[in-house]
């Protein structure tokens, strides 16, 4: 093992007029007119070295050490530094970095994110069916939103006319779908048996990220999925409206519309379903066990003209009814309280 010589300069070196330089158990003592060297102690040879350096002081210690004889030993000291080992062989040289060319910015560019696929409901809902353009995903911390969701504008007619929906609905592409489907099979043939034609979808609500029944910690509602659409009347072309849980409307009508919307949506909800749903009608196509539907929709039969429980009024030419004397008896019971 080759010796780590290293030099002993402590500050006041000169003063005991001793000083050790070496490694191992060769030593050599420095004569006392070393001058005084304000360098710390136990430095390797090339560190003591820079360090006199730094300070000006190499030439005096070189000096000094011609003087005392000891000049001789420095190249031998120096020699004895360790060395870093060869390089292996087998080692591949390191290339080096070639310098950049031009156009090589648009290479090391990042890559652009991937195009989603498009779905299959997306291929398929095309503008000859209805005016959906795709909008950007929702993600709620909540747990509200969904993918693949569309803005449903209008239903396409097999003529080409349009039903619009006021206001457009946001709506996952399959619920959208549903939707139009039902406008283009049941609701406009409807309209047509009735002498008009369909004009307009009252969008009551689509997506509304809220609990079932707006209730507040309820279980998310499929409004909250844009899974659904509440449905208040269909407008048509003549300028009426079929209000699909208004008593007046004829139940044969409404017996129609619950019909086609119970074969087409998971879930229907109306009148007589709770109290929530006595104004419009829920439609969604939520998925459950076994394929279970749920459609709670009552058909009642129309308020009579006049209300059962007030009696008729009296006719002007009715004889007046007919009234009884009172006894003897009775009067004088009525005088003797009158007194």
């Amino acid at each position: 093992m080759v010796p780590f010589y290293r030099i002993a300069c402590v500050p006041g070196i000169g003063s005991s007029g001793r000083a050790l330089y070496g490694g191992g158990k060769a030593t050599k003592h420095l004569p006392s007119s070393l001058p005084e060297l304000p360098v710390c102690s136990g430095m390797p040879i090339p560190q003591a070295y820079r360090n006199l350096r730094a300070h000006g002081l190499l030439q005096a210690w070189v000096m000094a050490l011609a003087a005392g004889g000891m000049l001789a030993l420095l190249p031998a000291a120096m020699a004895s530094v360790p060395l870093p080992r060869p390089r292996p062989a087998e080692v591949p040289a390191v290339a080096p970095e070639a310098a950049p060319q031009v156009g090589d910015e648009k290479k090391s560019a990042p890559a652009e994110p991937a195009t989603p696929e498009v779905s299959a409901c997306r291929k398929s809902l095309t503008d000859d069916i209805a005016i959906a353009p795709s909008i950007a995903p929702i993600r709620d911390a909540s747990g509200c939103g969904g993918e693949d969701l569309v803005r449903l504008e209008a239903v396409v007619l097999r003529d080409g006319r349009r039903v619009g929906l006021k206001p457009a609905a946001t709506l996952r592409c399959e619920m959208a779908r549903a939707v139009a489907d039902w406008i283009r099979e049941d609701a406009s043939p409807l309209a047509q048996s009735l002498g008009s034609e369909l004009d307009a979808l009252d969008n009551f609500d689509s997506y509304s990220c809220r609990g079932r029944n707006r209730v507040k910690g309820a279980k998310l509602s499929e409004h909250g999925k844009a899974n659904a659409l509440d449905v208040r009347s269909l407008d048509l072309a003549d300028g009426r409206k079929l209000s699909l849980t208004d008593r007046a409307l004829a139940p044969e009508v409404r017996e129609k519309v619950l019909w086609s919307v119970c074969t087409r949506f998971t879930t229907v909800l109306g009148p007589g379903s709770d109290w929530y749903h006595e104004d419009h009608i829920h439609l969604d196509i939520a998925q459950r066990r076994n394929n279970y539907k749920l459609c709670q929709w009552n058909i009642y039969e129309p308020l009579p003209a006049t209300p059962p429980f007030l009696p008729a009024e009296r006719p002007s030419d009715a004889p007046a009814p007919a009234t009884s004397e009172p006894s003897k008896g009775e009067a004088g019971a009525a005088a003797g309280k009158a007194e």
